[in-house]
């Protein structure tokens, strides 16, 4: 009976760190994702991976220490000349925190423009499950 017992723990065990796996997974895929539709201009695929909530905003926190907030829905709909710019990217140092359809996620983010300048940020992502998919509510940028 003890034998049968411990199975079912180490059963449930792994089953939550299988969901833990997948969940995170699929949260760096989402964030891959929607660096590299912004910096291509995809405006469709980058909208994709947003759930526009009431809560939901967008906060840059630039080194000047002028932070300022906007609306997460100017992300499906971004001024002209926003998007699209290119550039390559590299995000490390994921951690992430995953309770049920809820989950905060930080990473750095190296970005490197077209001309060659470099910008170094720290970003908290707030995402939300909808449907099995993973999507951003809000993101806090603290350029380095």
């Amino acid at each position: 009976m003890k034998s049968i017992f411990l199975f079912l723990i180490a059963a449930g065990f792994s089953s939550h760190v299988f969901s833990q796996t997948t969940d995170s997974t699929a949260i760096v895929q989402v964030l891959e994702k929607e660096s590299t539709t912004w910096r291509s201009g995809d405006t469709t695929a980058h909208a994709a991976c947003w759930q526009i909530e009431p809560y939901s905003t967008i906060i840059v926190m630039p080194p000047q220490g002028k932070t300022f907030s906007t609306a997460a829905d100017k992300i499906l709909h971004p001024a002209p000349g926003t998007m699209g710019k290119g550039g390559t990217f590299v995000n490390t140092n994921y951690h992430m925190s995953i309770h049920g359809n809820g989950a905060l996620a930080t990473h750095d983010e190296t970005s490197t423009s077209v001309g060659g300048s470099v910008t170094h940020t720290f970003e908290v992502c707030m995402l939300k499950k909808i449907s099995g998919q993973w999507k951003l509510t809000g993101q806090i940028i603290q350029v380095l």
